[in-house]
């Protein structure tokens, strides 16, 4: 987001400060302020807003719309001078730039979150939600096909994004006898971190894993630019059928998602 447009730095410092009403200080212009509060990235991360979650939400989709307003293109440069990518190389690799807003397609992000701590990670956010603690992990053709197929799905393309520690997930979608078909992977020179969320942000049906910040932020942007279909935090219920165990907002609650939300 946000390329700097012909090297013009002091429009790219304007444009940033208008769009998130932030100031933004040089190290010189910090000796005219008596009161700074420094903080490392971990703490600004770690950081718990004490904002209720209707002005939360209102906040977090008002600034997540306002990146989408300035999403790359391809054109301009970074803030380090390196020439930018277009979010859109994901979605045109795999079905052409003429079917950007036509495509229909779901799309399963599937993070193993370095192996015992995803577990762990994903067991402490079913405990607060609800949610299946092994499910969003190890997406299993059954679990798939329970979201898909009720909402006429299976016979559209499905994008198949992962962090390539797992490669048995894919095997087993793949050898499904109707999943398998549908299964579409991003070719390696149009797979890229801002290509991947807009692939995701763009489906028809959107399943990720609830303790995943990638997947937290598609989630949270399909929400803000008006998308449905999230499908994160899914249980059975008592007649063993899986259901939507947490409201939409859920990928905001800090007291689901801690630092994550």
């Amino acid at each position: 987001w946000m390329a700097v447009q012909e090297n013009d730095m002091d429009g790219w410092k304007q444009h940033m400060e208008n769009t998130f009403c932030v100031k933004m200080l040089s190290r010189d212009e910090l000796s005219t302020y008596a009161n700074i509060i420094h903080m490392e990235t971990r703490e600004l991360f770690m950081y718990k807003t004490r904002q209720s979650l209707p002005d939360y939400v209102e906040f977090q989709t008002y600034h997540i719309r306002n990146l989408f307003r300035n999403y790359n293109t391809g054109v301009g440069v970074d803030i380090r001078h390196r020439n930018v990518n277009d979010m859109c190389t994901g979605i045109n690799g795999l079905f052409g730039p003429d079917k950007q807003s036509s495509q229909i397609y779901s799309v399963i992000h599937s993070r193993n979150l370095e192996g015992y701590a995803g577990h762990e990670l994903l067991g402490r956010v079913a405990k607060n939600s609800g949610c299946d603690p092994e499910a969003a992990l190890n997406m299993e053709p059954e679990y798939i096909k329970a979201i898909l197929e009720p909402i006429g799905m299976l016979n559209h393309p499905i994008v198949f994004l992962t962090d390539h520690q797992r490669p048995e997930i894919l095997e087993r979608l793949l050898a499904d006898k109707d999943i398998g078909p549908m299964i579409h992977l991003v070719p390696n020179e149009a797979s890229w971190v801002g290509g991947d969320i807009t692939l995701g942000i763009m489906a028809n049906a959107f399943i990720g894993n609830p303790a995943s910040t990638f997947s937290g932020f598609i989630a949270k942007s399909r929400l803000a630019l008006g998308f449905e279909g999230n499908y994160l935090f899914r249980a059975k219920n008592e007649n063993g059928e899986w259901e939507e165990v947490c409201e939409k907002r859920c990928v905001f609650w800090k007291r689901m998602l801690w630092n994550m939300a």
